[in-house]
């Protein structure tokens, strides 16, 4: 290798080195484009106002209004979250796809859409966008479509009740929800009650390690397990402030990191009794078993007949649990 007197780098590390600067500049240019130009997006004017003001806004998905809860209750659940968001200072945006395109924030009108349509709209994970979008059809985002969506419009923070995870018998099924693959590549901060408690947590906990994803306990060491507090599984790192939360994830971002997973625990009045639960979800299993429900409807009819056997004081706890994320995740947006 050649290299010129008085100067530090040779023709080959300089020529590396501006690659390199090329590289970053392509990909943030690339990443520009994405939040500000992309054609099948539309973000709502309040939002809109919000982001380039550097004000706070909170990303929420909307299966759980059209497959995770029946109505009216799913429509009145979402405009209390949204207003629970405002409340703590920060511009909700509910993230679906109407008419083919992507929304960043709905109106009342849109939500009450969604909530009367139910099941009849698509739930849309990532392999379902282009489909969806080309049609120009409706469909209701899961976490794994609402962080593409929230990141492609610049959002960094996204509440939710629970994520998917690896299901019960995933070593024979294969069944693994897209929520855990997308925490792995997409920088979004996901504030929820921990894996939806249907699911085998050891294995998503096993499977989030292995892709890199940070696990958060919001004021506990241990993983909350949805309609309870505990799970008997130990998180990554307990944080116990907004602004902890926020200076973590500020430097998750700095590093080019993917998203991280903050848990939430329920709040204790409103957390179920662990065996009532877990005998409701015993129950469910086998009746879905027995029936063949597999794959993206598999979760709905759980949730469903959980919510039926437990007298509807599962589907309450679900509420609550909502609403104290969204309380959280408005307060975190605030201190990035």
């Amino acid at each position: 290798m050649v290299t010129q007197e008085g100067h530090g780098l040779s023709f080959l590390e300089s020529m590396n080195q501006d690659k390199i600067r090329h590289d970053m500049l392509e990909a943030g240019s690339q990443e520009r484009l994405s939040h500000t130009l992309n054609p099948h997006l539309d973000i709502a004017p309040e939002v809109s106002a919000a982001l380039k003001a550097g004000r706070p806004v909170v990303a929420l998905e909307s299966t759980i209004i059209s497959h995770g809860m029946p109505y009216p209750q799913n429509v009145e659940t979402a405009l209390r979250v949204e207003a629970a968001i405002r409340e703590c200072g920060a511009v909700p945006a509910t993230i679906a796809i109407l008419g083919g395109r992507l929304k960043a924030g709905l109106s009342a009108d849109e939500i009450e859409h969604l909530g009367r349509s139910g099941r009849a709209v698509a739930k849309a994970s990532r392999r379902d966008l282009a489909l969806l979008v080309a049609r120009k059809a409706d469909g209701a985002c899961t976490v794994t479509t609402t962080m593409f969506i929230a990141h492609m419009a610049g959002i960094k923070v996204f509440a939710t009740g629970g994520i998917g995870g690896v299901h019960r018998g995933a070593t024979e099924s294969f069944d693994i929800s897209a929520d855990l693959e997308e925490l792995s590549r997409t920088p979004v901060m996901v504030i929820c009650a921990g894996p939806k408690a249907i699911l085998d947590l050891g294995l998503t906990l096993e499977y989030l390690e292995t892709k890199g994803v940070p696990v958060v306990g919001y004021g506990t060491d241990e993983l909350p397990a949805f309609y309870t507090r505990r799970s008997g599984f130990a998180v990554d790192y307990r944080v116990d402030t907004p602004e902890e939360l926020a200076a973590a994830f500020r430097t998750q971002l700095e590093l080019g990191l993917g998203g991280m997973l903050v848990t939430n625990p329920i709040p204790e009045m409103y957390a179920m009794d662990p065996a009532v639960i877990d005998q409701a979800i015993a129950q469910a299993l086998a009746e879905a078993s027995a029936q063949g429900i597999h794959g993206k409807e598999v979760t709905p009819f759980l949730l469903e007949r959980i919510s039926q056997l437990t007298g509807g004081n599962s589907l309450a706890s679900n509420i609550q649990l909502v609403l104290n994320n969204a309380r959280l995740a408005a307060r975190t947006a605030a201190c990035l």
